[in-house]
């Protein structure tokens, strides 16, 4: 991951939903610009029990 996002993964999971609902239509379109793994996204959050909701385009 880059180091400008945060490593703490509830702060990720606030900062990731803001980007998601401010600028970007997808998760796979955010990772790609912030040139983030999404796979390591992902996993991460599912780690705190959040999965990435593409109806809502969001993490819940």
């Amino acid at each position: 991951m880059t180091p400008n996002i945060p490593k703490d993964p509830v702060m990720l999971l606030s900062y990731l939903n803001t980007q998601l609902r401010d600028f970007y239509p997808t998760l796979e379109e955010c990772c790609r610009s912030l040139n983030l793994s999404q796979a390591q996204i992902e996993e991460t959050l599912a780690a705190i029990d959040y999965h990435y909701d593409n109806t809502k385009n969001k993490f819940v």
